[in-house]
């Protein structure tokens, strides 16, 4: 088992490092693309080692963020103690410890997506004594060239919980089990999804998702980006790879982010009523995402590709609405275990909702701080958000119902969505006036409006697109 130590001292870590035979210490950060970065250092002086643990190390901001200017760009990295783990991928002894971003003055970085998370974490908590909890859905498809015809070939898109020898690649997701638990990182299970995809060239595309325990919004965050670099580690060591794409084919199935949510006051998940029904507070909470939706997607949705999975279906929102169990909506309630609820026991988040927009290629900090601003929103303005709740109800599936606000279809049309909303965003200095406009101006420099229409009947270039983004995020 690899170690996840956890240390209130510097000199405790140099110990480590010293009993332990590390040979690299990596200093790693999650900037504005979410994924995972990492600077090494040899660990062999022990006096550089305490420094770059007491005062961390200068990076070049703008390289890490679009929000900082070339000629303000110094930022630091100050490691944290309480997060460090030993690399199992690494070929030689390594530490990892994770950072948060300072600015010039030893502040924390206003502009770093894990600060706006933080600030909009505890305006909630400031307003309504809420803290949310999140559980997030990681889907992704394990890619590999078959070298010899399957022993036990299985029809496209009919692999949900499937099984081996069915499903080849079912011992790379359960060693991605085990990696995630010696990190610490709780599961609540991993199994086949339905993608099943054989493709030119014997290229096999088998869907796969793991699913987390329910946890504070800046931890679940980090476990977003921390899963994603072990997933892809995992599969580099089987001579695989994995893709989190939100669509990599449209004919089959894409690949999501689904975010369970629950809150959080006083222990017990305001989410459910003591009767085990949906609250009055869900009700709310559920207003304001939904009020929010069209610009939630500029921080949930923020490639082409995106876009592309909504599409296509397959199970994905198209609609803004709600409903009971039903997976075309765009927040669903699932199934509770209502024959469990004679114990009256509601400090678990157990009892969730589901906003089902998400992909693995939001940024999850900046993704969950929007969500933090939309349901605080709700539960600020109950009549309203009461109100939109009730109106965009459906029972059954949402097709056909033209009273229905689509998702933005494009980048381009999540940005002005976010324009029109930014005043709410930028409120109490949650969201930098800054990220926004690099946010808007990212979004439409992919000019993606009508990109669908564009690319019908052409399907080279629309396969040149997905694959450009298919090790993306």
């Amino acid at each position: 088992m690899h170690e996840s130590p956890c240390f209130s001292e510097k000199e405790d870590v140099v110990k480590f490092v010293s009993e332990n035979g590390i040979k690299i210490v990596n200093l790693c950060h999650v900037p504005e693309d979410g994924r995972l970065k990492t600077l090494s250092f040899s660990a062999a002086d022990k006096a550089r080692l305490l420094e770059i643990l007491d005062l961390g190390e200068r990076v070049d901001g703008s390289s890490l963020f679009s929000f900082i200017e070339p000629s303000q760009s110094d930022t630091y990295i100050l490691p944290r103690l309480n997060k460090v783990f030993t690399n199992p991928f690494a070929s030689i002894p390594t530490l990892n410890i994770m950072c948060d971003y300072l600015d010039e003055d030893g502040k924390p970085l206003g502009v770093a997506p894990v600060n706006v998370l933080r600030r909009a974490q505890e305006k909630l908590h400031s307003s309504t004594n809420i803290t949310l909890k999140a559980l997030a859905e990681l889907e992704f498809y394990i890619i590999s060239k078959l070298e010899t015809e399957t022993l036990f070939p299985a029809a496209a898109d009919k692999n949900y919980h499937e099984s081996a020898p069915f499903a080849k690649f079912e011992n790379v997701r359960n060693e991605t089990l085990a990696a995630l638990a010696n990190h610490g990182i709780a599961t609540k299970y991993g199994h086949c999804e339905v993608g099943r995809i054989l493709a030119e060239g014997n290229m096999l595309m088998e869907q796969h998702e793991i699913e987390f325990m329910a946890k504070d919004m800046e931890e679940m965050a980090e476990i977003v980006t921390l899963a994603k670099w072990i997933v892809r580690n995992v599969c580099m060591n089987h001579g695989v790879s994995a893709s989190f794409s939100p669509k990599i084919s449209m004919e089959h199935a894409g690949t999501g982010m689904h975010t369970h949510l629950c809150g959080i006051r006083n222990d017990e998940n305001v989410v459910v009523d003591s009767d085990g029904t949906l609250s009055d507070e869900a009700l709310k909470m559920i207003g304001g995402i939904l009020r929010f939706a069209p610009s939630l997607a500029a921080f949930a949705n923020t490639t082409p590709a995106s876009y592309l999975r909504f599409i296509a279906r397959k199970e994905s929102p198209m609609h803004i609405c709600w409903s009971e169990r039903n997976r075309l909506a765009l927040i669903r309630v699932p199934l509770w275990w209502n024959y469990r609820q004679e114990c009256g026991e509601r400090k678990s988040c157990r009892e969730t909702f589901e906003y089902r927009a998400p992909d693995a290629f939001a940024n999850a900090n900046l993704l969950f701080a929007a969500l933090a601003i939309a349901i605080d929103y709700g539960l600020e303005n109950p009549k309203e958000a009461k109100k939109i709740a009730e109106n965009l109800h459906v029972d059954g599936g949402s097709d056909g119902n033209e009273r229905l606000q689509t998702l933005p279809r494009s980048c381009d049309e999540a940005a002005e969505n976010l324009v029109k909303d930014r005043r709410f965003y930028e409120a109490d200095g949650i969201f930098p006036k800054r990220l926004i406009d690099k946010t808007v101006e990212k979004l439409k420099a992919y000019d993606d409006r009508g990109l669908w229409k564009k690319l019908t009947g052409r399907p080279d270039e629309l396969d040149a697109l997905l694959m450009e983004y298919l090790h993306y995020g």
